[in-house]
């Protein structure tokens, strides 16, 4: 079992709002990065003995332990990166709909949704979540294995460690935050609220 890095060259030359390339390729080699890690995990995981598992220490033990932190790194990545954009799209009716529906309005969601990140160390993520058929931001934080509300479904993923926004803002994350957020692609958002089917439909 392996996984291929995905390209998101598409963004260059201007296509996510307030992020320069020199910023972007540095984004995506880490990403990579975490491609290449959850693979040598998966690899050495089909090796690992199986026999003497431990919680202090054991090979298969420590693998199974950082393998949620080199997937939750890879595929949230994937998400930030598709739903990135340069603010040509917009919001169909039903996700406004879920989003005033979970918020208030679409303006009391975009200030959460700044309050979380620039509260996260880590990613904030918007999430709907099935039992309470409504949306969630959602900070998952540490190493982005911690945090993530279970039986969700990702919306949007917004990464604001430091590494995704210092090249080109350094210590001024809230200009970062508001460039993202309003350079969003809808497109991709709305195409993800569709997934969800007949569950949105109630919100």
């Amino acid at each position: 079992m392996s996984r291929e890095p995905k390209s998101f060259d598409n963004l260059l030359g201007g296509n996510a709002k307030g992020l320069s390339d020199l910023q972007l390729k540095a984004h995506f080699t880490l990403y990579q990065g975490y491609v290449k890690k959850l693979n040598e995990i998966w690899e050495q995981l089909g090796k690992a003995d199986r026999s003497a598992p431990n919680y202090s220490y054991n090979a298969y033990s420590e693998l199974k332990r950082r393998e949620p932190v080199a997937f939750n790194g890879t595929v949230l990545h994937e998400l930030y990166f598709e739903n990135i954009g340069n603010g040509s799209t917009q919001p169909s009716a039903q996700s406004k709909k879920l989003i005033e529906a979970s918020f208030g309005s679409f303006d009391a969601w975009l200030a959460d949704a700044k309050a979380s990140l620039l509260s996260a160390h880590g990613w904030t993520v918007l999430v709907y979540d099935y039992q309470e058929q409504k949306l969630f931001n959602n900070l998952v934080r540490t190493e982005h294995d911690v945090g993530l509300f279970a039986n969700t479904h990702i919306m949007v993923a917004i990464d604001a460690w430091e590494h995704a926004y210092f090249a080109d803002y350094q210590t001024k994350k809230a200009d970062y935050v508001a460039n993202v957020l309003s350079g969003l692609n809808w497109d991709v958002i709305n195409a993800r609220l569709a997934q969800i089917g007949p569950h949105a439909q109630q919100g």
